[in-house]
């Protein structure tokens, strides 16, 4: 059995399981392990994930808040059996460089996506580069979504996106409310390929750029890429891994259109 470290939110439900895992787990050193148990949901797992960026680390989390895409189910019973035959991931974020109106460069990293957003009114009006190709000239519209094959399930879903197999090695570029062209559906892009987006009329047409759930204002340019030396280790119960997870959702997709 290796060592744990358990970090939870702050909601009663988290505290509760915390404590029975405590218990559990009470002839065990939580410190200097390998193994961090995240008790909470999806964006608490995201934040811990980018706080621990820099440890070697193998992350098990436990839902205690809504979908929780990303956890794991609790069960008292078989917690020590669970977390003994469990299934590694291991994932790569994007990594996000931001030009803005002052020519400052800002960097963070997004698990699950980056969405550029418009900041008024105005819809954003942006050109998209992938590669050395022009994607396309100018796209005007709320915003416009790269995303993760770990992050296709969620912010991308609901704007239309597809939903992309852990292993596609692949991006998804999924625009928000499109107005001009209005049946522009995105593109699905190689994830080796750098994306550029640049803002087409940063003073009338103020946008955000925005990396899970960090927020960097008035954007000039954003450029997109795989962040290929960070990986996340993330360990998932034996029969419901992310892969499992990802194919059930693309099943529904596929029977909701039909």
């Amino acid at each position: 059995m290796k060592k744990f470290e358990i970090i939870s939110d702050h909601n009663l439900k988290s505290k509760k399981i915390k404590s029975k895992l405590t218990k559990i787990f009470k002839d065990q050193n939580y410190f200097n392990s390998n193994i961090i148990i995240v008790i909470g949901g999806d964006g608490f797992m995201l934040q811990t994930l980018k706080k621990n960026k820099n440890k070697d680390k193998f992350f098990y989390g436990i839902n205690s808040g809504n979908y929780g895409f990303l956890m794991n189910r609790f069960s008292e019973k078989n917690i020590i059996k669970d977390l003994t035959q469990t299934k590694l991931i291991s994932i790569s974020p994007l990594e996000m460089t931001v030009i803005n109106k002052k020519n400052e460069v800002k960097k963070s990293i997004a698990i699950n996506e980056v969405s550029i957003l418009r900041q008024s009114r105005q819809a954003a009006s942006l050109s998209i580069k992938v590669g050395k190709k022009i994607l396309i000239k100018k796209l005007v519209s709320d915003g416009v979504l790269v995303s993760t094959p770990a992050g296709s399930t969620a912010y991308n879903l609901s704007v239309h996106g597809p939903i992309l197999s852990l292993n596609s090695k692949k991006l998804s570029i999924a625009p928000i409310s499109p107005f001009r062209p209005r049946r522009w559906k995105g593109k699905v892009v190689n994830d080796k390929l750098i994306i550029a987006i640049n803002n087409l009329n940063a003073l009338k047409r103020p946008i955000s750029a925005v990396a899970d759930n960090l927020e960097i204002r008035n954007a000039k340019k954003i450029i997109i890429k795989i962040h290929k030396n960070l990986k996340f280790n993330l360990l998932y119960n034996k029969n419901r891994s992310l892969h499992k997870k990802i194919k059930i959702e693309q099943l529904k997709k596929e029977t909701d259109i039909s």
